[in-house]
């Protein structure tokens, strides 16, 4: 039994050995980074409410404090249709999809974003945003044309009423 033991042990030193001093890891190559890239966008965002943003879930309280039609502590599930312009028949290009949450008082949301495209030169690239729904939206990353983005997309409201929402967006990204 203990000559099986010491094998044991000698077998897992010789393979502990092996692993560490083979050729596993390759050797460093020199870094050549990418050129940086600024891209601006222009679209536009067309909402319907209860067909393009639904309700998700709602906390279960009886007040509404802040005096809002969209009560505290919402959540909202988005895919809006991102357009070239601010009709309803314009090119569409893309979409955005999406959560929404309404985490303060005053009714301001944090958004999870993401502006993707299927036509065009963007044809399968996305942007990723998360920011609270304040007229500047943090551009977080992306993928396809757009990895590791970072940027800002600015969004100006052009028609908000009951049931449908238009918004312009202007988008400045960096990537590679």
């Amino acid at each position: 039994m203990r000559g099986t033991w010491m094998l044991s042990w000698i077998l897992i030193i010789c393979l502990s050995q092996v692993a560490v001093q083979s050729q596993y890891y390759s050797e460093t190559l020199p870094y050549h980074p990418r050129p940086v890239k600024v891209t601006n966008l222009n679209f536009f965002m067309h909402r319907t409410t209860g067909v393009t943003i639904v309700v998700v879930a709602q906390a279960n309280s009886t007040s509404n404090n802040n005096n809002s039609s969209v009560p505290f502590a919402s959540l909202f599930a988005i895919n809006d249709p991102l357009r070239t312009g601010p009709e309803p028949d314009s090119e569409l290009i893309g979409n955005i999809q999406g959560i929404a949450s309404v985490a303060g008082m005053n009714a301001s949301s944090t958004e999870y974003l993401d502006f993707g495209f299927n036509t065009g030169k963007f044809n399968g690239s996305s942007l990723s945003v998360f920011s609270r729904g304040e007229p500047d939206l943090a551009v977080v990353g992306g993928r396809g044309q757009f990895m590791m983005a970072t940027g800002v997309a600015q969004f100006n409201p052009i028609l908000v009423n009951a049931t449908n929402t238009i918004a312009e967006f202007n988008v400045t990204v960096i990537h590679y």
